[in-house]
């Protein structure tokens, strides 16, 4: 007959019982009800297996060095200036041709850029006063810890006063905004493509609303995030309007659906070991329970002396 050691005791106390006994359907059915419950309880406190998750990244992010900027005058009408020469062609006697400076900093020296100082000195008459700035700087934005994501996108913001200005102060971060999580593996290049389209000889594809509309339809973008516009007054007649912006590429937390596969069970595993522990514990005293009050039927095994072998000490 086949046996099964199925406990040991303190003082070396071991028990047998037969594969084909009631003894061994009631351990089956404890067995049952050791490993499963916890695999219920896990699964029904939600969360168990991993549908979505998050890492941080430093995205890579470089400034295109486009530009499309529209300065609202006092009395109405406004002057403007672009980085695409078509643009700057439909603007007319409206142009104004600025002095800019660019300059990106990698901070920590880690080899990615972390700031962009951005400086503009736009030039108007001396009857000419800003009440108002419409800015649009573009990036490439790439992001390759996971999977690899390019496009790219804008930093834009605006201010206004009802008195006229000298100058205009912005600081902030180029924040992602996802309305959908990236995919954790593969290329993901569907937005990479220009937000303005430079090369159009039409006006309405320089059109501060169209390019937002447009530009807000993506699932992924970026956006200014800070405090808002300091604005300057008092300029002089022949002082240029001055528009300095200080944009930080910050560490972004990603969001991602569907984990691979390993990392889904290392998650569910964790949860699930955790309830185990508790359920081995209890069973286990519930069937040294039964076993010493006999409740299950079961044959002591004595143990075998030290120098004697398993078959001598039987027989």
């Amino acid at each position: 007959m086949a046996w099964l050691e199925v406990v040991s005791e303190s003082g070396g106390r071991r028990h047998r019982v037969a594969l084909c006994s009631l003894t061994a359907l009631g351990l089956l059915l404890l067995g049952v009800l050791t490993y499963v419950p916890p695999l219920l309880v896990a699964y029904r406190s939600h969360g168990f297996w991993l549908k979505r998750s998050s890492y941080a990244e430093q995205p890579s992010v470089r400034f295109r060095h486009e530009v499309l900027l529209v300065g609202q005058m006092e009395g109405g009408g406004f002057v403007g200036w672009s980085s695409f020469p078509a643009c700057n062609r439909l603007l007319g006697d409206r142009l104004r041709v600025p002095l800019v400076s660019a300059r990106e900093e990698d901070s920590n020296q880690d080899g990615m850029m972390d700031l962009l100082n951005f400086h503009l000195e736009l030039p108007l008459q001396a009857t000419e006063q800003i009440v108002g700035i419409q800015l649009i700087l573009t990036f490439t934005y790439q992001l390759q810890r996971m999977s690899t994501f390019v496009m790219q996108s804008m930093a834009f913001w605006q201010a206004s006063s009802p008195l006229p200005g000298s100058k205009v102060f912005v600081s902030g971060d180029l924040k992602l905004h996802q309305r959908q999580p990236l995919s954790h593996t593969g290329l993901d290049s569907r937005y990479n493509v220009s937000v303005i389209n430079g090369t159009s000889p039409f006006a309405q594809d320089y059109d501060l609303v169209n390019i937002v509309a447009a530009y807000q339809e993506r699932n992924v973008t970026t956006i200014l995030s800070g405090p808002g516009p300091i604005w300057v007054v008092g300029r002089a007649p022949d002082a240029p309007f001055v528009v300095q912006t200080t944009i930080h590429y910050p560490v972004e937390l990603i969001l991602y659906p569907f984990p691979g596969f390993w990392e889904m069970i290392k998650f569910a595993w964790i949860q699930y070991v955790a309830i185990l522990l508790i359920f081995l514990w209890i069973f286990e005293r519930i069937k040294i329970f039964l076993f010493q009050n006999q409740v299950l039927s079961t044959v002591p095994v004595t143990p075998v002396p030290p120098g004697l072998s398993y078959k001598e000490h039987q027989s």
